[in-house]
């Protein structure tokens, strides 16, 4: 089950010391690190998450990981204070929204472009100039590839949704035809 909110405000908490401090993008370094390893390790997140171990063991495996990443104290106490308030699982959410809110410090947006064939690189990156001439921020695409759109792409930048494919040209069509009958 998702917690967005409450892993949002540990994030943000997190974020605006890290701001203070000038560290923010060590800190996404390391709760990056730490969400892929939890993904990667599942054995890791249960060694910190399940109730079935005491509370001094989870302890002592989040300080041996804060060891070993040599992390400054700030990000080392935030991470032992998730295991002491049992919030530890909660770390591959809080690592999403503090990317989220580092990408907003650095004006960069994430877009999805949707083809119906692979994009060539000179096209991704045409389309990448034109979405961030649209949104006046820069833009880091990820590419899918859809058949069933049978062609051109659709472009999401946020809120901003271009659908420039032939499945929704074609739609549009067959309801102005109906509209005449």
């Amino acid at each position: 089950m998702k917690q967005t909110i409450l892993a949002r405000r540990y994030a943000k908490a997190l974020f605006t010391i890290g701001q203070e401090q000038a560290t923010y993008d060590q800190y996404n370094e390391v709760l990056q690190g730490l969400a892929a390893l939890y993904a990667s390790h599942p054995e890791v997140a249960d060694a910190v998450t399940n109730p079935m171990y005491p509370m001094d063991v989870k302890e002592k495996v989040m300080q041996g990981m804060v060891a070993s990443m040599g992390v400054d104290i700030v990000i080392g106490n935030f991470l032992n204070l998730l295991v002491q308030k049992k919030r530890a699982e909660l770390l591959p959410e809080i690592a999403e929204a503090y990317q989220s809110m580092v990408d907003g410090a650095k004006n960069i947006s994430h877009g999805n472009v949707i083809s119906a064939v692979e994009l060539n690189d000179a096209l991704k990156a045409n389309v990448q100039t034109v979405l961030e001439k649209l949104t006046g921020k820069k833009v880091k695409l990820t590419t899918s590839v859809d058949p069933a759109i049978i062609g051109g792409i659709i472009a999401k930048v946020g809120d901003l949704v271009l659908d420039g494919s032939i499945k929704t040209q074609l739609a549009g069509l067959k309801d102005s035809i109906k509209g005449r009958e």
